[in-house]
């Protein structure tokens, strides 16, 4: 790591206010700071155009009073760091940490109370938060609202979804910010019991498109101890603020100084591809906080899930009216013949995977107590160590271990948040001593206590603690239903996936827009990777179960194009063995694509329309290229010149045929093998839908023979 920092302090007398400027280390973005009337302002520009115009700082207070207003400057220190460092995964070998810092002391003089406003710029974008230090007048507070405004310069186009304290499971919607109040009641709802809370409140990441042409994303990183933020608009003067979740008492936040607030964070750039590429969310995180990361890797998996999703199998062992908690003899119980994840089956699985170099098997269902949680009782919990009797923990980790694969757990906590803290312990030994290192967690339904939300500052905590408890076990974790990620995955690498998102399960429950995957990348992908659970071959869902009649809105092209342009180092190929056995000459594409990458780059992209990625394999030459598309048939035009000149590669592309159709011939797919270098480009057509991937391998001179020059 190479890091520099020079610090300038600037003091000034309490009653003298003026604007400060910061720049960032290239110039190219400046931003002002000013006290107006005794409330701190912003604002920032990039190359001379406003991105955000004066907006106002600051946070209200319960029972005292708030930190709004009344403020002087008591000093100002200019600060810059440059450091490089080197992400156990990512996306890139080694990430520059660059930015020029303002940090801004204020005196609240009626209360005698000070707040400081840390202000990061980078090269891409802005970072700020409230730092509260130890002092006698400000030792514990409750946060009624944060009042942190962004105000818009026009009436942008942007892609959002509705605010919500329990779920971002949404298709994305389009639409002006003036549009916003009025579709906000047609944006689907993944559940009845969940709605937004109003009628112009969106999820963060934010992603809007001037008129001009700039690109602006709207964040937050570093989420810890804190209430996840969303942007409620003001659409008369086009003005987002904050607003946090709050807990079962309706409160924001409870603070204890010294203590701060997460990061609020804008990226902008007029080339769409450079929010895709901005670091800032992990940069603004803490280094890795765990010292021996050797037994943190990236994961390529498949699973025992995709058949239950449909409905084809079942997570429960067998169909009875109701059980209890300890006091069900499962044994004594017959069979409902679906259960899926039973001793032969899982076997089957584990043959799979070690005949086609996957890292794990993923198995749901696995423990007692599904058929009471499904309907019967929203009271029921897990215990996480007692299987079913058709699967014999031991025997099978044995097996798998002999065929050089993973088991990976699973934890469903039904919500009851309290019960499963009371069981981590037990239940991540339980996984050590059955040879398990990595588990998918889930949330789903009403957290238990009643009133607490998935997004409250009270599950914040709890997700941070089961990230921490894990890597005390050397386990990883994959989170579902958790809170949306703020780059926490560089400070505990050991979370390899989060869901917080729509995914690829809700195929089966409905479907998907096809320019989901296309904004995605601008929108969840900001905070981190995401389990999006990709590579569905069989996308009319009633082959496998007669009762279910959605279909996947893709082409089979696309669904391997996501192994690059949704980055994760976890992957799943999440179809059916049986499905993938008939499409062997596609499968090879993610048998060959890796999960991990030395270099990242963007070669097309507009959110809600096509993006695509071109990334390098981690220690090798070999190169991935991905293209994911919405609706509109579109023509795809790149070059090839991020390869190592007067080199020769063997590149297989995999592409929508001329007929291919996400709707009525999703399954139809071409494959041709070219020689190409860097002088080679590429002109190909993505169906409705659609999408291609490539493999650029490193290859002899006689796998080039009898191959066509792009």
């Amino acid at each position: 790591m190479r890091t520099s920092i020079i610090t300038i302090v600037f003091l000034f007398l309490a009653l003298v206010n003026h604007a400060e400027e910061l720049k960032s280390p290239n110039g190219l973005f400046s931003m002002q700071f000013e006290v107006k009337n005794g409330t701190p302002t912003y604002a920032l520009q990039r190359d001379g155009q406003a991105v955000i115009k004066e907006s106002k700082l600051g946070l209200e207070l319960k029972d005292t009073e708030s930190l709004l207003n009344g403020f002087t400057v008591e000093k100002v220190e200019y600060t810059t760091f440059d450091e490089t460092w080197k992400p156990v995964w990512g996306e890139v070998k080694e990430i520059r940490n660059h930015y020029n810092e303002m940090a801004v002391t204020l005196d609240q003089t009626e209360t005698s109370r000070q707040m400081i406003i840390r202000f990061r710029l980078f090269n891409d974008g802005l970072g700020f938060r409230y730092e509260f230090p130890e002092q006698p007048n400000l030792a514990y507070f409750v946060i009624k609202e944060e009042r942190t405004q962004f105000a818009m310069t026009g009436d942008h186009k942007a892609f959002w979804i509705p605010g919500d304290y329990d779920t971002q499971e949404y298709d994305y919607t389009t639409s002006k910010l003036s549009e916003i109040r009025g579709l906000m009641k047609q944006a689907v709802t993944p559940n009845a019991s969940q709605t937004p809370f109003s009628d112009t409140g969106v999820q963060t990441a934010l992603m809007m498109k001037t008129d001009d042409g700039l690109y602006i994303n709207l964040h937050e990183a570093a989420l810890v101890e804190y209430a996840c933020m969303h942007l409620n608009l003001d659409d008369k003067n086009m003005v987002f603020e904050s607003f946090l979740t709050p807990d079962a008492q309706g409160n924001k936040g409870y603070m204890q100084a010294p203590c701060f607030t997460p990061w609020r964070t804008v990226i902008a750039s007029d080339k769409a591809g450079d929010i895709l590429l901005s670091h800032i969310t992990l940069n603004l995180n803490e280094p890795c906080a765990i010292e021996d990361t050797s037994w943190i890797k990236p994961v390529k998996y498949i699973g025992v899930w995709w058949e239950m999703i449909t409905g084809k199998s079942s997570w429960a062992y067998a169909d009875v009216p109701s059980v209890q908690l300890g006091k069900t003899d499962f044994s004594k119980l017959k069979p409902n013949g679906k259960h899926a994840a039973n001793n032969e089956h899982v076997k089957a699985y584990i043959d799979f995977a070690a005949e086609h170099g996957f890292d794990a098997v993923l198995v749901e269902g696995w423990n007692e107590g599904w058929e009471d949680w499904f309907g019967k009782s929203k009271d029921y919990v897990f215990d996480f160590v007692t299987p079913y009797p058709d699967f014999d923990v031991k025997a099978l980790n044995a097996y798998a271990k002999s065929k050089g694969v993973r088991i990976m757990m699973h934890h469903e906590t039904s919500g009851s948040v309290r019960n499963y803290e009371r069981h981590l312990d037990k239940a991540y030994q339980f996984m050590v001593d059955n040879g398990y290192n990595s588990v998918k967690s889930g949330y789903v339904g009403d957290i238990i206590p009643r009133g607490e939300t998935h997004y409250g500052q009270w599950m914040v905590n709890h997700y941070l603690y089961a990230i921490q408890k894990a890597a005390d076990y050397k386990i990883m974790v994959n989170a579902h239903e958790a809170v949306r990620p703020t780059g926490l995955c560089r400070t505990y690498p050991n979370l390899i996936g989060n869901e917080s998102a729509r995914g690829t399960e809700y195929e089966s429950f409905g479907g998907s827009k096809p320019d989901h995957t296309t904004i995605l990348p601008f929108t969840r992908l900001v905070g981190g990777p995401m389990d999006y659970t990709p590579g569905i071959f069989q996308t009319d869902v009633s082959a496998y179960n007669p009762d279910n009649d959605s279909y996947v809105r893709t082409t089979i092209a696309r669904q391997l194009a996501l192994y690059v342009t949704m980055y994760s180092p976890l992957q799943m190929a999440a179809d059916l063995p049986e499905t993938y056995k008939k499409h062997m000459d596609a499968f090879q594409f993610i048998k060959d694509v890796p999960v991990d990458w030395d270099e990242t780059l963007v070669l097309e992209a507009e959110p809600g329309d096509f993006i695509t990625y071109a990334r390098k394999e981690k220690g090798a030459d070999n190169w991935f290229v991905g293209r994911t598309n919405d609706e509109t048939s579109r023509v795809s035009k790149i070059a090839f010149d991020f390869l190592t000149p007067g080199k020769k590669y063997v590149a297989t592309v995999y592409s929508d045929q001329k007929d291919a159709h996400y709707k009525d011939n999703p399954q139809a797919y071409e494959i041709k093998k070219y020689v190409v270098t860097s002088k080679s480009k590429l002109t190909q057509t993505c169906a409705p839908g659609g999408g291609y991937a490539i493999s650029i391998m490193e290859a002899t001179k006689d796998e080039l023979k009898g191959l066509r020059k792009l």
